[in-house]
């Protein structure tokens, strides 16, 4: 039997009715420390710091407490504890982050099943159309809040806006546990004023970079012509002019609607050559797998992107001789395409999985075949992410460069992978020490 490809993905719901879109972002407050707060009394009010004991460790959330002392998640632990010795350092415990991250998501999808999840924590929506039955944007925001407190007992802040990357900027300026929404149309007011860090993809080497040549507010950058911002920083000149302009068209797509789906790293400090970067895509080809098989889809194409330090964006494509969703298929293809890369400073590497078809149901009876060894073995990790969380299990080169001293903070965030042919592209949600 052949794979059925997808159908196309739904139209947005305000192109077809005429309204303002109305998009959400969702972001639980330090969801990891919020977690163990809320379970452990002790920890209320105390700096606490989420991360592995070791000091070769990095910090994976830290409390708002102890984020004064200037502690921030993927900090190295070492560093982290010179900026907080008193800090409180608590062993992550990932089935306990995945059951309140399960309970979150149903809490969403109760409203409108055009949720996009970007992690565990963190998630668009798009209630354009939701607002006869829940009401305004505001109150439905408010209302999702309100039950996550309730029911959880965890924080959560909310961005609302007409476009992604407006109502993302704005759930990271509500923080801790509030919300703000920008009225439709005025995103590029409300952008104007903030420094050009709070873009994507905007990290502190790019801001310098940025600064140098005259553009220290978003509202600079926007007010410029973009075909110089793209004689001086290349293609990725033309998007921070848009990202400036709030000019934002992407859709909500859940996983089970993408055309593609992918994970991309940006580094706060650039890498050169293979032996940093494998280690990186490895993680993203194995996120990308995990999705896949949870949206019940298969991929036909694997794509590499590198964005070089120059903001030069380098995409390269293989197509496979069969769908796959194996994460280690995905991880090989990819590493082959970036071993015909020179090894030159690399600023952000992404890996997404295109051309989707529906995966095949297995075949019932008395004499089907067994399962493939490695399928047998995709169930048992997908069962234990689920369970403990995603990274619960994973290969030695990821987990060692998860645990590198030295590593430069970075953002990862699960998105539906931008594609030049796509019409639901998609920018990394890049987290400023928040995407």
């Amino acid at each position: 039997m052949e794979a059925t490809p997808i159908s196309s993905e739904a139209k947005d719901a305000g192109e077809t009715s005429g309204v303002p879109r109305a998009i959400l972002h969702l972001d639980m407050d330090a969801f990891y420390a919020s977690v163990e707060q809320r379970d452990d009394p002790a920890l209320r009010g105390r700096p606490v710091i989420v991360g592995g004991a070791s000091r070769r460790g990095v910090v994976l959330a830290a409390s708002y407490e102890v984020r004064p002392f200037g502690v921030r998640s993927a900090m190295p632990m070492a560093r982290a504890l010179r900026l907080a010795p008193d800090a409180v350092v608590v062993r992550p415990r990932p089935e306990a982050y995945a059951a309140a991250s399960a309970r979150v998501f149903e809490i969403l999808e109760s409203v409108t099943p055009l949720v996009e999840p970007l992690s565990l924590d963190e998630a668009f929506l798009d209630v354009t159309a939701c607002r006869k039955l829940f009401g305004t944007p505001a109150e439905i925001a408010a209302r999702l809040r309100r039950r996550i407190a309730d029911e959880l007992r965890l924080p959560a802040s909310a961005g609302i806006a007409d476009a992604k990357l407006v109502a993302k900027i704005a759930s990271d300026l509500a923080k801790p546990n509030g919300q703000l929404e920008v009225p439709p149309g005025g995103g590029a007011a409300f952008l104007a004023p903030l420094p050009v860090s709070r873009l994507w993809g905007v990290g502190p080497k790019s801001a310098k970079q940025l600064a140098a040549l005259g553009f220290e507010t978003v509202g600079q950058l926007a007010a410029q012509d973009p075909a110089y911002l793209e004689r001086r920083l290349g293609p990725g000149g033309r998007d921070l002019w848009e990202q400036a302009r709030a000019i934002d068209p992407r859709p909500v797509v859940p996983d089970a609607e993408a055309k593609s789906i992918g994970a991309e790293e940006t580094f706060d400090d650039d890498l050169r050559g293979a032996e940093a970067l494998l280690p990186h895509v490895h993680a993203q080809a194995l996120r990308v797998a995990h999705r896949l098989r949870r949206a019940g889809l298969r991929a036909r194409t694997v794509q590499l992107k590198l964005k070089r330090a120059d903001f030069t964006l380098v995409t390269r494509r293989t197509t496979l001789d069969a769908p796959t969703d194996d994460g280690q298929r995905i991880y090989r293809e990819a590493a082959a395409l970036l071993a015909r890369e020179p090894a030159i400073p690399t600023r952000l590497t992404g890996v997404s999985a295109q051309g989707l078809v529906r995966a095949e149901a297995p075949q019932l009876g008395l004499f089907a075949p067994p399962p493939a060894p490695r399928a047998a073995l995709n169930r048992a990790l997908d069962a234990i992410a689920d369970r403990f969380g995603q990274g619960a299990v994973t290969t030695a080169d990821v987990a060692r460069a998860e645990q590198a001293p030295d590593e430069a903070t970075r953002t990862a965030r699960l998105r539906t992978a931008r594609d030049p042919g796509s019409s639901a592209p998609s920018r990394p949600a890049r987290r400023s020490p928040p995407r």
